[in-house]
């Protein structure tokens, strides 16, 4: 059984979906440079992922970031130094911690090096920005759930995972 520490319990947040916005990009590369700052070597790599980072897709406003580190068990290497940055733990489970700004406008997913789910972030995001009709269909998912009234914002996530595992399979179909 995989345990998940919510810091802070369930949280019932209002769900809004915006057209894009390239600000977007721009917020991401604030926290880029003050992740690094804050981890220097230990970030073994820093990207911009989920909606915000798809370029014609709406979105909730929440930037999301995957930073990368050798070992995830070693949160002395990265999350003491993210925490002093300013961020707030939210999720720790196996394999993956989250922090986020006070804010909640961005979540910082810390995953190790070769996880299957940083590889998963990157493929989905690098084929919703080259694949117009799975954006779409993805767009058209999300705006139908979020009409929906959720206890917590992460059954709206769970509710998505069926298109996204579409997609996803399309995406591991059509690389080279």
């Amino acid at each position: 059984m995989t345990t998940v520490e919510l810091v802070g319990g369930i949280e019932k947040r209002a769900l809004v979906l915006v057209d894009y916005d390239p600000q977007w990009r721009e917020a991401y590369v604030e926290h880029e440079r003050r992740i690094r700052a804050a981890l220097g070597r230990a970030a073994v790599d820093i990207e911009h992922i989920g909606s915000t980072s798809v370029p014609g897709l709406a979105a909730k406003p929440i930037i999301d970031v995957l930073v990368t580190v050798e070992d995830i068990t070693a949160e002395e290497t990265y999350l003491d130094p993210l925490l002093g940055a300013g961020y707030r733990l939210r999720v720790r489970e196996p394999g993956h911690r989250m922090v986020r700004t006070p804010a909640r406008d961005v979540h910082v997913h810390v995953l190790e090096v070769g996880a299957e789910a940083a590889e998963d972030y990157l493929l989905f995001r690098d084929h919703l920005r080259a694949h117009p009709e799975d954006r779409d269909l993805y767009e058209r998912t999300k705006r139908a759930l979020i009409a929906q009234d959720w206890a917590d914002m992460n059954d709206y996530a769970d509710a998505k995972t069926g298109v996204v595992t579409e997609i996803k399979e399309r995406a591991r179909s059509s690389r080279p």
